[in-house]
Formats: C-alpha cells, sequence, structure tokens
C-alpha cells in the first residue's frame, strides 16, 4: 500500500508502475491511495517516509517544526485510528530520531517498543567506508555502532567492529592499524556524508535510504 498526498498522487501512480515493472518476486499486489482509511487499516508494519525533506542550506533543526505535523498529528493518529496494535512503525523522514520519539508518544495505543527509526543507512555508510579503506567487501565488515541521531553530531563507533581477512575475522582496528584516519577522516566522513550528496545532487539521498529500509525492515 503506497499513500501520499492528493497533489501528488500523479507521481505516486508512476511509483506504483515502476514497481510493477521490476517484476519483484515478493511483490504480489499493490496500491496507490490518497486516504488514511485506506493506507493504514489493519497495517502490520508502516514505514512513514514522507517528511518536509531537508533541502541545500538548511540543517536539521530547521526540519522540526514542519515535521511535527506530519508524525504527531497526522501519523500517529492515524495508525492509532486504522492499524494493528501490534503494527511495527519505521520512521524514515528526518529527524528521524525525534520524530519516531513523537510519533510514539502520540500513539498511546500502540507499544513503544513497536517504534524504530531509521539509521541503518548510516551504519551502512561506516561499513562502507571501512570496507573501501581496507579493499574488502562490506559484508566483511560487522559490529559496526552508530550512536546519536541522523545529523552531523552522531558518533560511528567501530570499537567492537570486526572483519573478514585472509579467511580470518579480525578487529577492524588491528586490520588497519591507522588509529588517526578512524578518529578523523572516518567519522566526519560518516557524519557529513549525507550533506555531501545534497551538495553534490542538490537533493537528499535516494538509492542508498531505500536500500537502508529495505535492509531495517528485512532485520526486524
Amino acid at each position: 500500500m503506497l499513500m501520499d498526498i492528493t497533489p501528488m498522487m500523479g507521481v505516486l501512480d508512476d511509483v506504483l508502475m515502476e514497481l510493477q515493472d521490476c517484476a519483484l518476486p515478493l511483490l504480489k499486489g499493490i496500491m496507490a491511495t490518497d486516504k488514511e482509511e485506506v493506507a493504514f487499516k489493519d497495517l502490520d508494519m508502516a514505514v512513514l517516509v514522507g517528511f518536509m525533506p531537508r533541502r541545500e542550506g538548511m540543517e536539521r533543526k530547521d526540519l522540526l517544526k514542519a515535521n511535527v505535523k506530519i508524525f504527531k498529528a497526522q501519523s500517529a493518529a492515524a495508525l492509532e485510528k486504522y492499524a494493528k496494535k501490534s503494527v511495527k512503525v519505521i520512521v524514515v523522514g528526518n529527524l528521524a530520531n525525534t520524530n519516531c520519539l513523537m510519533a510514539s508518544k502520540s500513539a498511546l495505543f500502540i507499544p513503544k517498543e513497536n517504534f524504530s527509526c531509521l539509521i541503518r543507512l548510516d551504519h551502512n555508510r561506516a561499513k562502507s567506508q571501512i570496507a573501501i579503506k581496507l579493499g574488502v567487501t562490506a559484508d566483511d565488515v560487522k559490529n559496526v555502532i552508530i550512536w546519536g541521531n541522523h545529523s552531523s553530531t552522531q558518533y560511528p563507533d567501530v570499537n567492537h567492529a570486526k572483519m573478514k581477512l585472509h579467511g580470518k575475522e579480525v578487529g577492524v582496528y588491528e586490520a588497519l592499524k591507522d588509529d588517526s584516519w578512524f578518529k578523523r577522516m572516518f567519522i566526519t566522513t560518516v557524519q557529513q556524508h549525507g550533506a555531501d550528496v545534497i551538495n553534490a545532487r542538490k537533493l537528499s539521498s535516494v538509492t542508498s535510504a531505500s536500500k537502508a529500509i529495505s535492509d531495517h525492515i528485512r532485520d526486524i
């Protein structure tokens, strides 16, 4: 089920056609709507993607005022009214942690543990940077942790990170032996990569964010 505001229904229909053209083996049916009572009815899982997007030159704090209405007044209310009380809710719109908190506190009858927000994009970015540096694939890297919000103040933590090297599992620090890279370039790159993407294409991440949402849903 896909939902958007009425003026965007033409775009949503285009997304629907693209999904159909992908011939995805697990996609058995899809519908586009602008009605909450249709989109949220008996949901098992809700992915709240819609939000006021971050534009070039905007600080993340600038998004809060506009997004309060979306995640507190609209999404939470619709979830409570129409979705199953066991629904799993994934908040993608930034600031993801804060918006998730607002939604969880507003949807009083849905368990708080059923809410989660998308930090997987930052997790994937961190794994990718390590993999590029060490000349391995991202699947060879594990146990990277992201602390904090999806913002430039987050902290990508590799203290417990491990990787496969020559058939053995070793600590990432041990494999790279370059503490200065981790403390300077690595942390800064992961923290600022979203802004770098915006500067390059004048819009937020699309493909990498979609992949991160898929990873998040799969792991849940």
